[in-house]
């Protein structure tokens, strides 16, 4: 009868009626409706389906997949990967770092971790490896001749980088967010999930879990968020622009751009340098034409098993005492924040850069300056289609989109050296 009620005591229909194990509920459920809207209304689903399911098994009491005290205060804690006891000390120095009473209280001194799988797999994210290789499929896959065929891009897609710099003061001003906190929630106007947690993991590894669930579900939104604002910017005249057919870019200019980019970023901004060498070397090797090996097995399997990874870890990140809080509410709120000044910036700028110009540009294509590539560009056409079934604008908005690729790598750059 012992080791009956000993098994009971252990299972995880137990745990849930115990401390606030009930949160674990609450998040369950929040995991199964991201599901839903990645497997049924397929939003975003390569990335929502991984990222819902991690979050679903790090609810699970009793399942010790993830421990979140190994990587409490941002620090990855070696010797505790190692078996060595939890000590007194170690808990008085991680509560004075502001580690939550939750995170602290789910362990007791004396204890050995038994490390768990998406410890190990955290660790990808911890180190900044997930993100690199993601941007090095993405690279891998993204066409930059429009934005070589047409640089005034470039200037749409930092303009739509306003979103990032004025949700990071919004966040400032609300008093509920550090420095660093309130730089990794403004990352999310980027609309760029892997920069989006390259810089969390660096800066503010406790809201990690939300600030990605934020960002890749605005990414996912895109299409809905949008338009609105890109319509009320802009009269039907402008909607109905159209522009010029772009010139061909030749091999040898496609070639040389990722080289020299490369150099520039990394010389102007060193912290961005892992993020655009990634992003610039899957570019190369797609456009040089003598690694078309190396091309496609970056942007299918590398890609792909990367892709489950991340989105795993990510989602065993949102634990139900940190994810359930009064500040992911406000990450949530600021991430629509973001995306809107983000989608403004680059319109607005497209607007006054008609102002000069001869040959007009549809403003349309300047809310394609944030990097959810190439989403963002199908909606500029789309907008500028119902306006005028003439347009066609994707190859035009794809420079911004590209263009906003780089701009927020370069823009996580600055947080990280501003607030690393």
């Amino acid at each position: 009868m012992e080791a009956i009620m000993n098994f009971i005591h252990q299972t995880g229909f137990y745990l849930f009626g115990q401390g606030d194990n009930w949160k674990c509920l609450v998040m369950i459920v929040i995991a199964c409706v991201l599901l839903f809207l990645g497997i049924v209304k397929k939003f975003e689903p390569l990335l929502l389906v991984p990222i819902a399911f991690g979050m679903l098994i790090t609810n699970l009491p009793g399942a010790n997949m993830f421990h979140e005290i190994l990587f409490a205060g941002g620090h990855i804690h070696w010797d505790l990967f190692g078996g060595a006891p939890i000590t007194q000390e170690f808990l008085n120095q991680m509560a004075s770092v502001g580690v939550s009473d939750a995170v602290l209280n789910a362990v007791s001194v004396g204890q050995s971790i038994s490390v768990g799988l998406v410890d190990i797999l955290y660790l990808g994210i911890k180190l900044g490896i997930y993100p690199c290789l993601i941007f090095l499929g993405v690279g891998a896959m993204t066409d930059f001749g429009p934005l070589i065929a047409n640089p005034k891009s470039l200037l749409l897609g930092a303009a739509a980088q306003l979103g990032i710099f004025m949700t990071y003061v919004g966040c400032r001003l609300s008093g509920l967010f550090s420095y660093t906190e309130a730089a990794s929630i403004g990352i999310i106007g980027g609309a760029d999930g892997p920069t989006a947690i390259f810089v969390t993991a660096m800066l503010a590894p406790a809201l990690l879990g939300p600030i990605a669930v934020s960002a890749y579900s605005y990414m996912a939104l895109v299409p809905v968020i949008q338009p609105p604002i890109m319509k009320a910017l802009t009269t039907k005249k402008e909607r109905e622009i159209v522009m010029k057919p772009l010139r061909e870019v030749s091999k040898r200019e496609k070639i040389i751009f990722p080289i020299v980019v490369t150099i520039f970023v990394a010389l102007l901004v060193p912290s961005a340098a892992p993020l655009i060498a990634c992003l610039m070397l899957g570019n190369l090797f797609k456009e040089c034409g003598v690694t078309e090996r190396l091309s496609k097995t970056v942007q299918n399997e590398l890609m792909n098993i990367v892709t489950i990874f991340l989105g795993v870890s990510v989602g065993c990140t949102a634990t139900g005492a940190t994810f359930l809080s009064p500040k992911t509410l406000a990450i949530m709120g600021m991430g629509i924040v973001a995306f809107g000044f983000g989608t403004a910036g680059g319109v607005l700028l497209a607007k006054f850069m008609n102002l000069f110009l001869k040959e007009k540009i549809n403003p349309l294509i300047g809310s394609a300056g944030v990097s959810a590539v190439p989403m963002a560009a199908r909606v500029s056409q789309k907008v500028g289609q119902e306006a005028n079934p003439r347009n066609f604008l994707l190859m035009h908005a794809m420079g911004p989109n590209v263009a906003g690729v780089i701009g927020s790598a370069i823009a996580a750059g600055v947080l990280i050296s501003l607030f690393g």
